[in-house]
Formats: structure tokens, C-alpha cells, sequence
């Protein structure tokens, strides 16, 4: 009788373990692109995740079976109002990372944001002792602010993150977000239709879950054993040791993850008579959007009302971007 085969999850899973619950409800965006154009740009923006819409385009992806016929895909409608440009944040780098070496404020911050951030050692020169010390910057991003209200939503305490700045020089980069300081800026400033973003959010909670609906592992045969939903064997009687590599159960979901190359489809604003995106009654655990909102083709991370962080795209970047053919959006 030959050795009993282990039940092992299905392949690239490992990628992701392990499995635990993130740490806020705030996704975190680790890596940037590097533009090569000489003028500075900002490289993300947000927004709430408020349904789920059809839509239906012309495929203009070339070398397809369904190129120019007509293409009825899924699209997530996340609401985007505007972020103000809360402050300007230089790093220095050194052999042990990244350092920050200042952080210059806007002047007139509203009550509600600048309770969420310490402003006991803010200088009277900082912006002036900033453009001193940029000799020694290596990169610059901008503090932008966020707050659910501007959705519509109940949570009244905002979202402050961290916005690279690509494009140009060090001095070109902190002037421009110099310029855009206490300012909002919307989506359409930072991205355009038919062009492709990352996604970063916080996944759908599920709980403690088994390793059939956590690791994808085959159920064992009936009567094999005295359960059939575990795993056929957890490793060697010798060493004496669970290897992490093997399924086990756990928490599945709450998980922050990453999606890469999200076309936006559609960019617009409520006011505009011409495009209907709210159903009758609103959406379902939303309401009605109000204000600007995007719509990227194929799903997105996270429950509704969530925080959704938009990066610009990092791989498989086109040579140029073409704003797709909308026939319809069934709501």
C-alpha cells in the first residue's frame, strides 16, 4: 500500500499566507510608479464602493475573438468625492529606508481633520525650512484627507493617507503639491476615463472558516476516515511539527489585498441629466450616489460603503489609453 496523498490547497494560495485579519480598516499602498514625464503628478485618489451595475461596450481590446462586438461586462460604481490636499511630507533615504524630514501643513484645516493629526510642533517657517532641506529629499507625498460625509455616509471621523508624487524633479514635485496645498482636488484630475488603476482595499469579513471553504482543499472520500471535511494528513510523525505550509482553518476574509488593472469605464457626476446610475430607491446597504463617481469594469475588494484606495497603474502600462464605447448601463 503506497503512501497516502496529502490534500494540499490549490496552487499560487501560499502567496497569501498567512491569513490574518488587517490591522484597520484602511488598506495600505506600499508601492508606487515612476513616471517618466517631466511634469508632477499625483498618484492616487479614494472612494466608497456604493453597487453593482451593468454595462455594455463595444470590446476594443485588439486580438480577441470579440473584438468590435458587443460586450456586456460588470461594473463596480464606487462614489469619489473630492480629497483635500492636507499637507506635504519629504522623505530622505539611507541604507536603514526611508526617513521623514518635514511636514508642512495647510493653514486653514477644518476641525474635524486637524483633530486627527498633531499639530504641536508645527513650525511658523516650516514651508520655508522645507525648501531649504530639499537637497537632501528623495521623495515627496502628499497628505490628502478624505471624509465619508462628502459620500454620504454616517462616519463622521476622515481618512488621512499618503499620496506619491511621480513626475519630474524634487523641486518640480513640492510645487507642485506646494500649489495644490488646502486645496480639493477630484478624480478627474488625477485619472481619466478609459485608463487603468489599482485597487487597494480591505476584503469582506467571513470569520473562523474551515479548510475546505479557506484553502480550497478537496473533501476526503466518504467513510475514509472519521471526518471528511479535514486535512488527510498534517505532515510527517517525524519531526514532530506542523509545517506552515499546510491548510489549517481560521480567519478567512477582513484581508487586505491589492487588484491590479481596473479600467475605468465611466466618469461622471449626478447633476448630469444625461447619465442615470442610481436605481430606483438608491442601492442596496448604500442609498443613492450623489456627487461625482467612476465606474471600473469587473468587481472590487471590500464591502459596500468601504474605503476603496485608487493608485495609478503599475503594470502593464499602455502606450496610450482609449475611453471605451458605451451603449448602455443597466442599473
Amino acid at each position: 500500500m503506497g503512501a497516502r496523498k496529502r490534500h494540499s490547497p490549490r496552487r499560487g494560495s501560499l502567496a497569501y499566507s498567512p491569513r490574518v485579519r488587517a490591522k484597520s480598516m484602511e488598506a495600505r499602498i506600499r508601492a508606487w510608479p515612476k513616471l517618466d514625464s517631466e511634469e508632477p503628478k499625483i498618484l492616487a485618489h479614494c472612494g466608497f464602493k456604493a453597487g453593482c451595475v451593468q454595462i455594455v461596450s463595444i470590446d476594443d481590446r485588439e486580438k480577441v475573438p470579440n473584438a468590435g462586438k458587443q460586450l456586456v461586462s460588470l461594473g463596480t460604481v464606487l462614489v469619489t468625492p473630492p480629497v483635500l490636499i492636507l499637507g506635504i511630507r519629504g522623505y530622505s533615504k539611507d541604507h536603514d529606508g526611508l526617513h521623514a524630514e518635514f511636514d508642512v501643513y495647510a493653514e486653514d484645516i477644518p476641525k474635524s481633520i486637524a483633530k486627527e493629526i498633531s499639530l504641536k510642533n508645527k513650525q511658523e517657517n516650516a514651508l520655508d525650512n522645507a525648501e531649504k532641506s530639499l537637497k537632501k529629499i528623495k521623495e515627496i507625498f502628499a497628505i490628502v484627507a478624505i471624509s465619508p460625509s462628502a459620500a454620504g455616509l454616517e462616519q463622521k471621523k476622515p481618512y488621512i493617507f499618503e499620496a506619491s508624487v511621480s513626475g519630474g524633479d524634487i523641486p518640480k514635485q513640492f510645487a507642485h503639491v506646494k500649489e495644490l496645498l488646502g486645496k480639493e482636488i477630484k478624480i478627474d484630475q488625477i485619472f481619466e476615463t478609459g485608463a487603468s488603476v489599482d485597487v487597494a482595499a480591505i476584503t469582506k469579513g467571513k470569520g473562523w472558516q474551515g479548510v475546505l471553504k479557506r484553502w480550497n482543499v478537496k473533501k476526503k472520500q466518504h467513510k475514509s476516515r472519521k471526518t471528511v471535511r479535514e486535512v488527510g494528513s498534517l505532515g510527517p510523525i517525524s519531526p514532530q511539527s506542523v509545517m506552515y505550509t499546510v491548510p489549517r482553518a481560521g480567519q478567512f476574509g477582513f484581508h487586505q489585498r491589492v487588484e491590479y488593472d481596473k479600467r475605468i469605464m465611466i466618469m461622471g457626476n449626478t447633476d448630469d441629466d444625461k447619465l442615470k446610475i442610481n436605481p430606483d430607491g438608491g442601492f442596496k446597504h448604500f442609498g443613492l450616489v450623489k456627487g461625482d463617481f467612476i465606474v471600473l469594469k469587473g468587481s472590487v475588494p471590500g464591502a459596500y460603503r468601504r474605503l476603496i484606495k485608487l493608485r495609478s497603474q503599475i503594470r502593464n502600462v499602455p502606450d496610450k489609453v482609449n475611453k471605451p464605447n458605451i451603449l448602455e448601463v443597466v442599473v
